[in-house]
């Protein structure tokens, strides 16, 4: 049964605003996640750029793919998506004010922060596009589980990021980003949520 349209409205805010949560976590302990978000956090680390803009960038080569391949809607709310979590990634500081995060925390809870805002996006046939797009795809179409492919990717940015941040912080992302990856494989199944088109 479809979601009416406030329900996706609302999936999206809020989604969007945990995920939001998780990354002000992780930027503020110096820890990056995986998929496009991870990437735009080393960047981020990296240059000092800020994530939201930087995380926008990146998204946008990637909308084609999710026209041609997942449809309008699904471009649209991801669309919304990518550009509400820039937004609430540059809002959430200015709203709360972390004077102490232990880094094993901000890895453990900030990744299932993550894992449960993207959740709530996938089930409202949204993603945060980049890799989120092409594991969505993936799944529905050739029945490889999202969360292990992201894990995958994950990977690989995690091998970046021993070149840009000390190991110990990489090893905790690394716990973050397989926290983050279980929830979506354990709680989002293939032909659930989607019908092939």
């Amino acid at each position: 049964m479809a979601h009416r349209k406030y329900e996706d409205a609302l999936a999206l805010v809020l989604g969007t605003m945990i995920v939001a949560l998780g990354v002000t976590l992780y930027s503020q302990a110096i820890l990056i996640t995986g998929s496009t978000a991870g990437a735009a956090l080393l960047i981020h680390h990296a240059s000092g750029l800020g994530f939201g803009i930087v995380f926008f960038a990146l998204n946008l080569p990637f909308y084609w793919l999710s026209f041609k391949r997942m449809g309008w809607e699904f471009t649209l709310k991801t669309f919304v998506a990518v550009g509400l979590v820039s937004a609430f990634s540059r809002l959430t500081p200015l709203w709360i004010d972390i004077e102490n995060l232990h880094p094993l925390y901000a890895a453990l809870i900030g990744g299932g922060l993550m894992g449960v805002g993207l959740l709530m996006l996938f089930r409202h046939r949204a993603g945060l596009g980049g890799i989120n797009i092409l594991a969505l795809y993936l799944q529905e179409h050739h029945g490889i589980r999202a969360g292990y492919f992201q894990l995958g990717i994950d990977t690989t940015i995690m091998v970046c990021a021993l070149f840009i941040l000390p190991f110990d912080k990489v090893l905790l992302s690394l716990a973050g980003a397989a926290v983050l990856n279980l929830i979506i494989a354990l709680n989002h199944r293939p032909g659930r949520y989607f019908t092939a088109r």
